[in-house]
Parts: structure tokens; C-alpha cells; sequence
């Protein structure tokens, strides 16, 4: 059973969304979507690589094909579908053409190594079923695009109001924003491994640009495109109190709390900064210092300037 349980929170918000009259044809849709598109992209190479590396294609490509359905069969207004499966669909292709670039470049040969960490947590855990609990993992992450990752957009989706709302633009501005961020952290990580490659030098930390004011601008970033999309839900979650019952209803709205939450604890905890970081104080010296003067995860001036 404790091989199954990472499931259960994901399959209990699917059945929420299927529960619920206004997201229910739609959440069915992209359910069984979402499974195909895994148990095809994800969990068939899982299974037969032994690597799980393979979500790196599918979770964001999930994303795309969330943004597409929800266009095509939710019920707003034709400027706040366009504006907000764009979004979405942007997230999705930012990574998702990543991936197939590497992907195309022969980096799925290997395991990444955050997913190398899961099998260091499954030894923790008692989990000697590698096989199994690879395939459970992956399940998950097409679950989470069925579940709480899927809430903001079908909640937005049924807010048949012509105009956006201030609580939304604020929530766009918020995303966009987060979202241009997070390229500009990963461009300058990228130029800085070019230079220090150019000057043969190897493990060095990268602590320049905004990566000087936390140790993971990406991943926090990340869940800011996340939040902003949260905020942008809310006026729309609040019109659907006339259409759903008053428990379905507050459930929706703990659900959107649980998709910051739930993306908060993947990009820290389960396939974010503690794996990385795991791997880099190993590799990299100077890691250790970098940690003791730089936070983890929210910006903040860093220590050694403020002696």
C-alpha cells in the first residue's frame, strides 16, 4: 500500500473536479488525456529504460495539452481563454521544447539526477520494488496535471464575464512577470557554465545575476507563475459559489491553495532544490559557503553583504 500512497492526494483532487457540475465534462477530458499522453511519453520509456527521466517531457507537455483542451471546451470568453491558455501553454513549451533539445542530444541515456535521489528516499523508505515505485512516480506527476495543476484553469474557465477583473490582470502580471524571470535565471546559468567552460574551469558555483539572491531563482520563480495563476482563479472560483454546492465549492477553493502548496513542495522538496543540492555539495567545493551566505529558495540580500 505505501507504494500506492504518493497517488491518493492526486486521484482525490481529480475526484473533486469530477464531483463538481462545472468542471466535471472538462476535468473528465483532461483526465484521460493526461494518462494517455504518461502512459505513452512516460511511463511505457520508464518501464522500459528503468529511468524516470522521461517526465521531464511529459509533465510539460501535459501542460500544453491542458491549455489546448481547456480553449477548446470551457465556456469564458473568448479573450480570457486566449490570454490564459497562452500562459499555460507557455509554461509548458518553455520547458517542454528544453527537454526534446535534450532529450534529441542523447541526455535521456542517463538519469537526471533529482530522480536519482528518489531512489536514495525509496531506499529510506523501504521501497525495494524499483520498478514499481518508478512507474507509481511518474503516474503521479500525470495525475497532478489531472488534479490541483488543472484547477486554475478550469476554474477560469467558466467565467463567462467579457472582461478580465482586476484580481486577474493583477494575477497575469504576476505570472508573465515570474515567468520572464525564471528565462533570465536560466540564460544567465547558462552563460555563466559557458564562460567557465571556456576557461576550463569545472564544479564552480554559479552565484552571479539572480542567482546571487537565492540558490533556485528558477524553481521559485516557478511557483510564482503558479501563484499568479492561483490569484487569477480566485474571482472566478468566487462566481462559481452560485453553481456548486457549498462543499464542493470550499473544496475548490482549498484545492487552489493546495496547487501553490503542492508545486512549493516539488520544487523544494521532491524534485527541486534539496535533490539538487544534494548532488552539488558533492561536486562543487564551494557549495557549502554559497549555502551559508545564499537562501535556498525566497531572495534576500546575501549574508556576507550584510556584516
Amino acid at each position: 500500500m505505501r507504494y500506492f500512497q504518493p497517488l491518493l492526494p492526486f486521484v482525490l483532487g481529480w475526484a473533486l473536479i469530477l464531483s463538481s457540475e462545472s468542471l466535471s465534462a472538462l476535468g473528465l477530458i483532461n483526465g484521460l488525456a493526461q494518462l494517455l499522453l504518461f502512459g505513452l511519453v512516460v511511463c511505457l520509456p520508464t518501464w522500459r529504460t528503468g529511468r524516470m527521466s522521461y517526465v521531464d517531457i511529459g509533465w510539460p507537455w501535459g501542460l500544453v495539452l491542458l491549455a489546448l483542451l481547456a480553449l477548446v471546451f470551457s465556456e469564458s470568453s473568448q479573450m480570457r481563454l486566449m490570454v490564459f491558455s497562452a500562459l499555460l501553454a507557455g509554461v509548458g513549451l518553455r520547458m517542454g521544447l528544453g527537454a526534446l533539445n535534450l532529450w534529441r542530444s542523447g541526455k535521456f541515456r542517463k538519469e537526471f539526477p533529482r530522480y536519482q535521489y528518489q531512489r536514495l528516499r525509496w531506499a529510506e523508505e523501504g521501497k525495494s520494488n524499483v520498478p514499481l515505485a518508478l512507474q507509481v512516480d511518474a503516474l503521479s506527476q500525470g495525475l497532478a496535471n489531472a488534479s490541483f495543476l488543472a484547477l486554475p484553469i478550469l476554474i477560469i474557465g467558466t467565467n463567462p464575464e467579457p472582461g478580465l477583473m482586476p484580481l486577474e490582470i493583477m494575477g497575469l502580471m504576476i505570472s508573465f512577470l515570474a515567468l520572464g524571470l525564471e528565462s533570465v535565471a536560466d540564460y544567465q546559468k547558462v552563460q555563466f557554465l559557458r564562460g567557465q567552460k571556456r576557461q576550463a574551469q569545472h564544479n564552480q558555483v554559479c552565484d552571479v545575476g539572480l542567482w546571487r539572491w537565492c540558490r533556485h531563482p528558477n524553481y521559485f520563480f516557478e511557483w510564482m507563475v503558479w501563484n499568479g495563476m492561483v490569484i487569477s482563479a480566485v474571482p472566478s472560483w468566487l462566481m462559481l459559489g452560485n453553481r456548486e454546492s457549498l462543499t464542493v465549492w470550499l473544496l475548490l477553493g482549498a484545492g487552489l491553495l493546495l496547487a501553490s502548496g503542492f508545486m512549493y513542495r516539488t520544487l523544494v522538496f521532491i524534485t527541486g532544490a534539496i535533490p539538487s543540492e544534494y548532488y552539488s555539495a558533492r561536486k562543487r567545493p564551494d557549495y557549502v559557503n554559497y549555502q551559508a551566505v545564499t537562501n535556498r529558495f525566497f531572495p534576500g540580500i546575501p549574508k556576507s553583504t550584510t556584516k
